[in-house]
């Protein structure tokens, strides 16, 4: 029995490693050229448009999938709405655990932005407090959707914390699926706290 239950646990390992993660990155398919997508106010085709996404579309963050597996929420204006997921292919490697491909994180009160490219560039309304090269996000081997990473720039060390769970950002309706916390770690330090988007 012991030997049975070791068996199933090595094959649903790599199953479980392939479910997919949320929030996620798709591209506009299948919509024709003088067409658009629309983002409706509930995830079906009976609810008010909010928007719409051109048809040449590409990264659009998908926060969720609905419960029927039809339509992903999507930021829109100051709020979120629905996508028909027949209309957008996901792209590859988002699987659960994955590294995220993050373009920023931000917050406010106080405000701050920190762009997660190619480089680590941190603003506040005062001004650039600093930019690195960006370094690599690591995965917690313990905690499925935990990252961090850190850089250092002119003698200080900058630490980013994510959490893969929802956050808001406190000023509008709209939702985000990784949430943050910035530590500046010197001799004044400071901690930062906001959301993450995966969205340029």
């Amino acid at each position: 029995m012991k030997r049975l239950a070791l068996v199933l646990l090595v094959w649903a390992a790599p199953a479980a490693a392939t479910v997919e993660g949320w929030p996620a990155l798709f591209d506009v398919a299948r919509v024709a050229g003088n067409d658009t997508l629309n983002i409706r106010s509930g995830p079906g085709t009976g609810h008010a448009i909010l928007g719409r996404i051109e048809p040449d579309a590409r990264g659009i963050e998908v926060i969720e999938m609905s419960r029927d597996g039809r339509w992903g929420r999507v930021n829109v204006g100051e709020g979120t709405g629905w996508a028909a997921l027949a209309f957008l292919d996901r792209r590859p490697g988002q699987w659960h655990g994955a590294i995220p491909p993050l373009a920023a994180c931000f917050g406010t009160e106080p405000f701050w932005r920190l762009e997660t490219g190619a480089a680590w560039r941190m603003q506040t309304p005062e001004g650039t407090l600093f930019e690195a090269p960006a370094p690599a996000l690591i995965g917690s081997p313990s905690h499925r959707g935990h990252f961090a990473g850190a850089a250092i720039a002119g003698g200080t060390a900058w630490t980013l914390s994510v959490i893969n769970r929802h956050c808001s950002d406190g000023m509008s309706a709209r939702r985000y699926g990784f949430e943050a916390l910035l530590l500046r770690a010197d001799t004044e330090p400071q901690l930062w706290s906001g959301c993450c988007t995966l969205a340029e």
